[in-house]
């Protein structure tokens, strides 16, 4: 009762003209989550699964437009191979939820070829079968690693002009920031405003490396699985005192 009435009071002051429109959001911590509920990896990494439902339904209240959620980085490809294998499953099953949902346009960034051949399919049909909903954008960042996405940004605008059959001297005349943005995964969407981390790690482990610039970052100690509507509506307030000056 207390915890309801306290996230009441939170979301009461909220100004809604402050929200950020993208926010990105670092699900970390569902293994120590599990290990200190006495769970396997596997069911932390459901729980934290079934935590992103909640998570838009807050975002969707609240007015946020654009939402990341950092699934699965290149760095997991890692991971051994019973853990790796039921993430994935966990990832698709979440993936085919959100698409089935019908209330949010679900966009993959991330390398799709380092991805099994389900995985793949399966992003590819969400992306297809909510490509017309006019809802939240939800970025699934699956096989994502933001220095990879800036070489695949590159490796894009290098074939296109390749095709064009500009020379190198023409392309390094026009490259710009602008012209690389155009090549990232993100590409036609804000930057992200807001990026979280869940369970209390301050670092960006290489989430949004180009898109963050100016983003505001807010840590937070609980566990992913644990994350509460309260803890969102703290990062919200907490972004909306603070004043940004883009380098001004």
């Amino acid at each position: 009762m207390v915890y309801r009435l306290y996230a009441r009071r939170v979301e009461g002051r909220l100004d809604h003209d402050q929200v950020p429109k993208h926010i990105g959001v670092i699900l970390d911590g569902n293994r120590r989550w599990a290990k200190a509920s006495g769970g396997s990896a596997v069911q932390g990494h459901q729980a934290g699964a079934d935590k992103i439902s909640e998570l838009l339904g807050w975002c969707d209240e609240t007015d946020v437009e654009v939402v990341t959620l950092w699934m699965l980085s290149t760095d997991n490809f890692d991971r051994p191979e019973h853990e790796l294998k039921p993430l994935l499953g966990i990832i698709e099953n979440t993936v085919r939820n959100l698409a089935a949902d019908g209330r949010w346009r679900v966009h993959h960034v991330g390398t799709l070829d380092l991805l099994p051949a389900e995985t793949q399919t399966v992003l590819k049909e969400a992306e297809e079968a909510t490509s017309g909903i006019d809802g939240i954008i939800v970025n699934v960042a699956v096989g994502y690693g933001g220095r990879q996405e800036i070489a695949d940004a590159v490796r894009s605008l290098l074939l296109e002009h390749s095709e064009k059959g500009t020379s190198f001297e023409e392309l390094a005349e026009v490259v710009s920031t602008d012209l690389i943005s155009e090549h990232l995964y993100t590409r036609g969407q804000p930057d992200p405003d807001l990026v979280i981390r869940t369970s209390g790690e301050q670092r960006l482990s290489g989430f949004m490396l180009w898109q963050s610039a100016h983003s505001e970052y807010y840590f937070c100690e609980v566990f992913w699985p644990a994350f509460r509507k309260v803890d969102f509506l703290r990062a919200l307030r907490d972004y909306a005192a603070r004043h940004r000056r883009y380098g001004a």
